[in-house]
């Protein structure tokens, strides 16, 4: 079974920057669609990107131009990485990293957190003035 630990979150100020980092174990994660979301109280789980196994990525609309995913892939450890720059208060929010065992699709299903089976504890993200 896929465990998925995030890292990277914090306090930071408008218009920083920050990398999450998701480390995914065990198992052949080759063919695995990571993907990061977003949730803040009271609405729903976010979708933000994702990558392919291939590297090839989608983003959500309000993510182009400011979010940027990357992974890279050892023969033991799949680490996901996703890049905010331009920070602003709505980017406030707790982030996930998922995963699935089939690949993307490059379509709005990559950011549906119902086609994700494994799930990371989340990382907090708060950015103020």
């Amino acid at each position: 079974q896929a465990q998925l630990v995030e890292s990277g979150g914090g306090s930071v100020q408008i218009g920083g920057s920050l990398t999450l980092s998701c480390e995914v174990s065990e198992g052949q994660y080759s063919t695995l669609c990571m993907g990061w979301f977003r949730q803040v109280p009271g609405k729903e789980r976010e979708g933000v990107a994702s990558i392919n196994y291939d590297d090839t990525t989608y983003y959500a609309e309000s993510a182009k131009g400011r979010f940027v995913i990357s992974r890279v892939n050892t023969n033991t450890k799949n680490t996901v990485y996703l890049q905010i720059n331009g920070l602003t208060p709505e980017d406030s929010a707790m982030y996930y990293c998922a995963a699935r065992l089939s690949r993307c699709v490059r379509g709005n299903v990559d950011l549906r957190s119902d086609e994700f089976a494994y799930w990371g504890q989340g990382t907090q993200v708060t950015v103020s003035s």
